[in-house]
């Protein structure tokens, strides 16, 4: 399959590269700067940014095999300051870095700026900049800090732009993006069922005879993942469901009901809560949470397998923003965000191989999946819920008292959506815990009681995200059947931090 290959130089935006050209409905494939695959199909290369300095010795470079496969070549920030050091150009710092918004000045005429405003508002994040170019190149755009904002090389085909039109806040990005695209000669033509044969030729090649044990969290994910498997494998699929105590409320019933009566499968469910919440007492420090439900897990559904007939191997419904948050990479040098439990927080030794077919998708890609094999509006359209649960949710140590409490506030908030018909103007809403105390009346009484925080936030790549304008009244509404309806809790906030610079989930 013809196909773009993005070169990871350890930027945080390069899952959203790869992103924008699946929204092209071209094939893409994200591999780090020092292992490449085989280019045999690779029409076009994209060159991340990244946190390093190009004209530093012994830090990322472009291998050889890209320059010698002769295709056109987009640099964005690092990529195009190592592209153009490469080629005998020249990358200076002179201590004026350059982030946020930017007016480009489109200077002369370009295959990647056709049809686009000679000026555009653009977004930049970086420190050094390309200073002179090497033999043979042409600026095409700058900005006040950049007089090389973009430059091109015609005759080679490479390309270069020091802003970043993967992110929104860049106008046009998408559309300099499909320029490239065009540039490559690559057809948009890959969609979900492209995606289902891949999935279906790389669990076929893997698994062969073998039976299969899938960790169902009942999320989207591991639902839509559960489906797929079982057109696939059928019987020599096994789905385990662990409640581990750090659920919303009625979770586990709910979803193995609904993946009965919806799917068909019977999901064998294991009450593992003494387990967690013993493991979890007096922990606080977040990383350890979720290295702890990490470990636990695998723990649990290796004793599961134990149970069962020939079992090698452990599916997950990992997805891509799972493994960049992670800094699934080390040799990218993309820092690590938060561990998730089915990425950073794995142990190092497993008695079963691990398949994860959704690997490389994002959560939106998975929904088509599941539109695609016809599963029912509420289980695609379900708000994503983190395999670590409400553990990541109480800010602090987890215990009995405080989950009951979130439990209740959760469902509170998720029914008052469902019942106001604002569910599904939201990506993902929920209650969260706060390790703090405030002082309130209740029944005339003075109360030093605990906080609850709700979150609602709007997103397509869950990699960035705006916090969801509720309307006052409503937000005041659950705000006050929380406190009157929840012993022990004195106040309700509303968190309205876009991410970036906050993560969607507060641990």
């Amino acid at each position: 399959m013809k196909k773009i290959l993005v070169i990871d130089f350890g930027s945080q935006y390069t899952q959203l590269i790869a992103r924008r050209l699946r929204e092209l409905c071209v094939y893409s494939e994200v591999c780090p700067w020092d292992e490449l695959p085989k280019l045999d199909e690779v029409e076009g290369f994209i060159l991340s940014g990244g946190p390093e300095s190009s004209n530093i010795e012994g830090n990322p470079i472009i291998h050889e095999d890209i320059f010698n496969a002769k295709k056109p070549i987009l640099g964005i920030c690092y990529g195009m300051q190592v592209l153009s050091f490469q080629e005998g150009g020249k990358v200076i710092n002179e201590g004026k870095k350059e982030f946020g918004h930017a007016e480009l000045n489109v200077m002369s005429e370009s295959n990647i700026f056709e049809n686009i405003d000679t000026t555009i508002d653009v977004w930049m994040s970086h420190g050094d900049k390309v200073d002179s170019l090497p033999q043979g190149y042409e600026i095409t755009a700058s900005s006040s800090n950049s007089p090389i904002a973009a430059f091109q090389n015609q005759e080679k085909k490479y390309y270069g732009l020091q802003f970043h039109p993967e992110v929104t806040h860049t106008k046009y990005g998408i559309e300099i993006i499909k320029n490239f695209v065009d540039v490559c000669g690559v057809e948009q033509n890959w969609d979900a069922s492209d995606i289902l044969k891949q999935i279906e030729e790389l669990v076929s090649n893997e698994v062969k005879e073998d039976n299969v044990l899938l960790a169902l969290s009942g999320g989207v994910d591991s639902t839509v993942l559960a489906a797929v498997l079982y057109k696939i494998l059928g019987d020599k699929l096994t789905c385990v469901m662990v409640d581990h105590g750090l659920l919303r409320k009625n979770e586990a019933k709910n979803v193995v009901q609904n993946l009965k009566e919806k799917i068909g499968l019977t999901v064998n469910l294991v009450n593992a809560e003494d387990t967690f919440l013993t493991k979890l007492s007096g922990v606080t420090e977040p990383e350890t949470k979720r290295k702890i439900i990490g470990n636990t897990f695998i723990e649990v559904f290796e004793n599961e397998s134990k149970k069962l007939e020939s079992i090698n191997w452990l599916a997950q419904g990992t997805i891509y923003p799972d493994v960049i948050e992670s800094a699934g990479n080390s040799k990218t040098k993309a820092k690590v965000i938060k561990s998730h439990h089915n990425v950073g927080g794995l142990p190092e030794r497993m008695d079963l191989k691990l398949l994860e077919p959704f690997r490389m998708l994002f959560k939106d890609e998975v929904r088509k999946i599941g539109k695609a094999i016809g599963l029912p509006h509420e289980i695609v359209e379900r708000h994503p819920f983190p395999g670590p649960g409400l553990g990541i949710r109480i800010i602090g140590e987890v215990n009995h008292e405080r989950l009951e409490r979130l439990r209740e506030a959760d469902h509170i908030f998720l029914s008052e959506l469902k019942k106001q018909d604002l569910y599904y103007s939201a990506s993902q809403a929920y209650a969260f815990y706060l390790p703090i105390k405030s002082v309130g009346v209740v029944g005339d009484n003075r109360v030093y009681a605990d906080v609850i925080g709700l979150r609602s936030v709007n997103t397509t790549d869950f990699m960035t995200a705006k916090a969801t304008a509720l309307p006052h009244e409503f937000v005041e509404h659950v705000s006050t059947r929380i406190v009157n309806e929840i012993d022990g809790i004195s106040r309700v906030v509303y968190d309205i931090t876009s991410k970036p610079p906050a993560t969607i989930e507060w641990e």
